[in-house]
């Protein structure tokens, strides 16, 4: 365990309280109450996120501890936009998400701030990791709404809201073409950086096996529809599984070290 006794340790408790308070309020009726509590975590950490960049002197996306940091942000905004514009589910499981993703930043991961190695000082460092962070964040949902489909097929159809399998599709049409642009940015940046577009590192090996299983989800969804309904759901777990190697095992394993293992 990785407590921390500092300022930036606090905002992050702070936040994964707020995020699981916010969640209890709102599976017991207390909606209202939970929607102010979980405006209150994100506050929590932005402010954590904000501190950790003055801190550091580079965008916090360096390391594992940084990357779970960003990622418990985006949770927020991304359920909110969900919510409203895509009509897709599962506002209280997102808070959810959040408390599991700050998890890692908070107790698990060591938060010394280090130097920028030489290949990441580049301009294409904070975008090439924004939208691959963010797009996992949306297959995550896109997970929880697959899985919630096998186990339930009509799902909530309560305030205008879309049915689970209905709410896969959308997830995965809105993160699909972020985790395009972090391959293509991911590849330039490459070029740049070790001379060559692609170089069947193993990070980069399974974000490609992470896109090709998506889109063998829209491929399996255009020939068939509803009619394999299933199938698309597992597609869009076992998508989720392989994000969850790129991002975990092979960032932290040490047997395959490749050239994104500064990461861990």
């Amino acid at each position: 365990m990785a407590i921390k006794y500092t300022f930036l340790g606090l905002l992050i408790y702070l936040t994964i309280a707020a995020y699981l308070f916010a969640f209890l309020a709102t599976i017991t009726g207390k909606k209202k109450t939970g929607q102010v509590i979980y405006l209150m975590g994100f506050i929590a950490a932005a402010a954590a996120f904000a501190y950790r960049w003055h801190d550091v002197r580079h965008v916090p996306f360096q390391n594992m501890f940084e990357v779970f940091l960003s990622m418990g942000i985006f949770v927020y905004p991304l359920s909110i936009f969900c919510r409203r514009l895509l009509r897709v589910s599962g506002e209280a499981v997102d808070m959810l998400i959040g408390v599991i993703l700050l998890f890692p930043a908070g107790f698990v991961f060591h938060a010394e701030p280090q130097m920028l190695p030489p290949a990441l000082q580049s301009w294409l460092f904070m975008p090439h990791v924004a939208v691959y962070l963010i797009s996992y964040v949306i297959m995550v949902k896109a997970a929880i709404q697959a899985f919630c489909y096998l186990k339930d097929k009509t799902g909530n159809t309560k305030e205008n809201l879309v049915g689970y399998e209905e709410g896969t599709y959308r997830m995965i049409c809105f993160g699909f073409p972020l985790l395009t642009l972090g391959l293509i940015l991911g590849s330039w940046w490459g070029k740049l950086a070790w001379g060559d577009y692609w170089g069947w590192d193993p990070k980069e090996l399974w974000s490609l096996v992470s896109w090709l299983v998506y889109v063998g989800y829209f491929h399996v969804r255009y020939m068939f529809g509803q009619k394999h309904a299933r199938l698309n759901s597992s597609l869009a777990i076992l998508g989720l599984a392989a994000i969850v190697i790129t991002l975990l095992w092979v960032n932290l394993s040490r047997i395959f070290p490749g050239l994104h293992s500064y990461a861990g």
